[in-house]
């Protein structure tokens, strides 16, 4: 009976905003976690397979592509969700816009890539590249009717439509890289999941988009898109800026062992806090003109946040060196110290990126620009002389150190807009950081007294010693604090098992 109002609830989110934010949390997790969990998987295969020097490669050829589409991005998908009218009106005029970018960046991109090879002093990477080239011109014939699964959120069905291209992307550069042992193993990948996402797109929302410019609704959406375009390209320089200074200062074999660092350092950020606000921007921007909700929505979503990003970070960090040796081999050791000052990075990074939905959904885009100039600037101080001197550590630290310092301003930011008390908002973010500092000292305490040699199965034994003490310290600062984290756990429960 249970599992029948389970899979009930599965497919179908309920009636209430509530309902609906709690189900989709749910799929946009699941979604990111599997999602993840393969492009880990495909990771640690291919780096068993390949150099580092393979992964810089085809690190150049996404900053070429990345850096075409920032600069080129209308923020008009945003402007879709923020906006609380009517959105059909606008479909086709979108499409058209996306389609005719595409077909100009895939040209484009294939026309710079002598040049892009020759600023990296990497010849390899010119063809691939242009046949990178591709995906840009997938991507711009997506139907634009899966912007309803987050506008409406359902993301059940944006579960079906990303992790089909995700399946075939791990599956095609596994196969590839048994049999070619190089770069394109990677690439086939890249472009076989795009090309199966574009054709499910069309077969998991029923819209079909025409050829159509009208320009008044391309001049308003713009109005809210072009600051989305200015946080998208100093989003990109932010991110991915320092892939592109390694690669130029440092090389491509610096590049790949950086970017294989920050993927896996990173996961607190970019698997939970992206998933946090492809659900966050439509629920605030719901609930925009009702304070109180939105204060307790914001709030809510800070502790979730918090409580679990904090203990990953942390095993990363203590873990890093085990974790490197028995899964990606020697090779990669020289990455360790990088990634665990990249982990402390994605902490902060996934605290501060609920600031970034709540200040979209009550529309001052403008205010999230200005907050990542404020960072850009720390970081191109920084930048050249910690990595001159420290190599790839000296790069995590520069990225690492602005957005620590930067951190209370973005938390008052947040406190200015939901009207609540500082305590209430900091007490959401000390008490797990305090948690996982207990966890880390448990897990090296018993490193110390009872493991003589970390192997696989003593590998995953510290993982589950520093899991089980890490929900135990949680449960004291429950009771002792008054934390909440879990009775807002057990009503997410009770609303699953009670669905239907």
């Amino acid at each position: 009976m249970h599992l029948n109002k389970i899979y009930t609830w599965l497919r179908h989110p309920g009636e209430s905003l509530s309902q609906r934010v709690v189900h989709a949390g749910f799929w946009v997790f699941a979604l990111r976690i599997v999602d993840r969990l393969f492009g880990l998987a495909r990771t640690i295969v291919l780096a068993r397979l390949l150099a580092p020097t393979d992964f810089g490669l085809f690190g150049i050829a996404l900053l070429g592509m990345s850096a075409l589409e920032t600069f080129s991005q209308t923020g008009f998908n945003a402007a879709l969700i923020q906006k609380k009218e009517d959105t059909k009106p606008y479909l086709d005029t979108v499409w058209t816009v996306q389609a005719i970018r595409g077909i100009l960046l895939a040209l484009i991109l294939f026309a710079i890539a002598p040049y892009v090879a020759a600023f990296f002093e990497a010849p390899a990477a010119k063809p691939i590249l242009q046949v990178i080239a591709l995906s840009v011109l997938l991507q711009g014939f997506t139907n634009i009717g899966v912007i309803y699964f987050q506008k409406e959120l359902e993301f059940h069905k944006q579960f079906a439509y990303v992790f089909s291209g995700t399946l075939i992307n791990v599956g095609v550069a596994i196969s590839a890289a048994f049999l070619l042992r190089s770069v394109w193993a990677l690439v086939f990948g890249l472009l076989a999941g795009n090309l199966v996402r574009m054709v499910v797109s069309y077969f998991v929302h029923p819209y079909r988009p025409r050829p159509r410019l009208e320009g008044q609704k391309i001049k308003e959406l713009f109005t809210f898109g072009k600051w989305v375009l200015m946080s998208t390209i100093l989003h990109f320089l932010l991110t991915q800026g320092d892939d592109a200074f390694v690669g130029k200062i440092l090389g491509t074999t610096a590049l790949g062992l950086y970017q294989v660092a920050y993927r896996i350092s990173n996961l607190a950020a970019t698997e939970i806090s992206a998933v946090i606000q492809q659900v966050t921007l439509p629920a605030y921007s719901k609930l925009q003109d009702r304070a109180v909700q939105l204060q307790e929505a914001y709030i809510q979503v800070q502790k979730v946040l918090a409580y679990i990003s904090a203990p990953i970070t942390g095993g990363i960090v203590v873990l890093a060196p085990d974790f490197v040796r028995l899964f990606l081999g020697e090779q990669w050791l020289s990455m360790v110290p990088a990634l665990q000052v990249l982990a402390i990075w994605g902490f902060i990074r996934s605290i501060n990126g609920n600031v970034g939905p709540l200040v979209m959904s009550v529309g001052k885009p403008k205010l999230a620009t200005w907050l990542s100039v404020g960072r850009l600037v720390l970081v191109a101080i920084l930048i050249y002389p910690l990595t001159m001197r420290w190599s790839i550590l000296g790069t995590g630290a520069a990225i690492c150190v602005p957005g620590i310092l930067l951190a209370p301003v973005y938390q008052y930011i947040a406190l200015r807009i939901i009207r609540c008390s500082s305590w209430r908002l900091v007490k959401q973010i000390v008490l797990p950081m305090f948690a996982t500092a207990v966890m880390a000292a448990t897990v090296e305490v018993f490193r110390y007294l009872v493991l003589n040699q970390v192997g696989f199965f003593a590998f995953l034994l510290l993982i589950a010693v520093g899991m089980i003490s890490y929900l135990l310290m949680t449960q004291v600062i429950d009771r002792v604090c008054g934390y909440g984290i879990m009775p807002l756990i057990r009503i997410y429960i009770k609303r699953v098992w009670g669905a239907g």
